[in-house]
């Protein structure tokens, strides 16, 4: 079991390193993560969700994703607190206080999703959330050291060094860790440094000697992380800056903005300067400006209207930009959005940004699954999911942008053509969708083969991290 020093310390990518490299061994190899808290998230072939992280580790050990991989999803949802997924279906709505009472009731799902990644497995790769230096909430752990105790599982710490003070952060951990939990620590590895190893080898005998804890790696930044799905929205506001170049893309980080790996395809395009818009910004003038997913539509159209950001889009249309809304942003472009069963909070109705003749209903029911057809413009392919709660009908619905392979269709088009919508995630990790987007917008697609690159990004991080890491001794501890 992988565990940090506090959150964005790396658990997730060097996990799933280790998958690809465990897995280019031979060896049957399955991650898993007991607790992750994320509105990033994917949909498995049997219609359940989990964590994007824990999909793209799936990716890396070359095996379809199983809801067992994550079996307690916690999303994050406006003032009622989060969605609380077990085993890929939602199971309660609770705010903090209340989840502390569900987690007896939570272990026994998370050990029968363990046993059966277990029983399928030759190596099970763990990943903890946040960090076990949170002893306030040991008490009915699930996701640290009260799964690692449960389960006996050996455990490694990961210390991140370039937020400072790594040797605090991990002798920190031992000081107050109990001291039946440090006995399952057996190494630890520091992530992200930067420059001359040499120069940290007294630090990591200084680490090793304080916690009697054996040093199993210094582990060097991976620049290429950044082309990689990333899990928390946290990571959004790190990326690189625009670059200057190509067609501008806008996307304002909306306070509880979901499946936003939408973006990373058009990330990787030369010919597109993707603007990841934070708050405290205004929209910049744009080729296109795309509203994205959202886990509260309605709390983050109202944060959307309070940073000004609808004035600007109003603008933006006003002369004839492109515009192209993703769930819950298609949602947000509509004229309604009715709550009668306070979905999201309190029932009700709000009124919408009004660019699209539709209006939505949010329902009790979610919809969760794979999909894949042609946008109607272009007969473009596209692959992708559905991840929604509500149903959108109107006027421009007649002018529906995609068509489902069953033959359903999805989405609204606006009279003048500049203002698209859909339910569809995905979509641009499709080539075809991709390009078809692109030159909506005047720009000139790449040959990037988006999901060949993740693969090749997957195996250089697994040659970087056995260049660092003791395999070896990862395989010793697992046995």
């Amino acid at each position: 079991m992988f565990q940090g020093t506090g959150s964005d310390v790396g658990k997730s990518l060097l996990v799933a390193g280790l998958c690809r490299a465990f897995a280019r061994r031979g060896l049957k190899v399955r991650p898993f993560k007991p607790q992750n808290m994320s509105n990033n998230a994917a949909v498995t072939a049997d219609g359940g969700e989990i964590g994007r992280a824990q999909a793209l580790q799936a990716r890396s050990c070359r095996v379809a994703p199983s809801i067992h991989m994550n079996p307690v999803l916690l999303k994050p949802q406006s003032e009622i607190g989060a969605q609380v997924v077990v085993q890929g279906k939602i199971f309660a709505t609770a705010k903090a206080r209340d989840y502390q009472a569900l987690k007896p009731q939570l272990a026994g799902f998370v050990a029968d999703s363990f046993a059966r990644m277990r029983g399928e497995a030759d190596l099970v790769l763990v990943e903890g959330a946040g960090s076990p230096a949170e002893v306030n909430l040991r008490r009915g752990d699930i996701a640290n050291m009260g799964f690692a105790r449960a389960h006996d599982v050996p455990v490694v710490l990961i210390g991140d060094i370039d937020r400072g003070g790594v040797i605090a952060q991990i002798v920190g951990t031992k000081a107050v860790l109990d001291p039946d939990d440090a006995a399952l620590v057996r190494g630890f590895v520091v992530n992200k440094f930067r420059g001359d190893a040499s120069l940290f080898a007294e630090g990591m005998a200084l680490i090793a000697q304080k916690t009697g804890w054996s040093a199993l790696g210094l582990v060097p930044f991976f620049a290429d992380a950044r082309r990689l799905p990333a899990e928390d929205a946290v990571a959004l506001a790190q990326r690189e800056r625009p670059n200057g170049a190509g067609k501008i893309v806008a996307v304002p980080l909306l306070a509880h903005i979901s499946n936003f790996d939408d973006f990373d395809p058009l990330k990787l395009e030369p010919g597109v300067d993707l603007r990841l818009v934070p708050p405290q910004e205004p929209l910049p003038l744009s080729d296109l400006v795309i509203l994205p997913g959202t886990k509260a539509t309605i709390a983050d159209l109202a944060f959307f209207r309070a940073r000004g950001w609808d004035v600007d889009l109003l603008a933006h249309a006003r002369r004839g930009g492109k515009i192209l809304g993703i769930c819950g942003g298609y949602q947000m472009l509509g004229k309604t959005i009715a709550d009668p069963l306070g979905v999201e909070g309190p029932p009700g109705e709000v009124e919408g940004l009004g660019l699209l003749d539709v209006a939505t209903e949010l329902t009790g029911e979610k919809i969760l699954r794979a999909c894949e057809g042609v946008s109607l413009a272009e007969k473009a392919a596209f692959s992708g999911y559905e991840m929604h709660v509500g149903a959108t009908t109107g006027p421009d619905c007649a002018r529906p942008m995609l068509r489902f392979a069953d033959g359903r269709a999805d989405g609204a088009v606006s009279a003048s053509g500049a203002i698209r919508a859909c339910y569809v995630h995905g979509l641009f990790a499709h080539e075809a969708q991709r390009a078809a987007l692109l030159r909506w917008i005047g720009a000139e697609p790449s040959s990037l083969a988006y999901e060949v690159e993740i693969d090749r990004v997957l195996d250089a991080l697994a040659d970087h991290l056995e260049q660092r890491i003791d395999l070896e001794a990862l395989l010793e501890l697992a046995r």
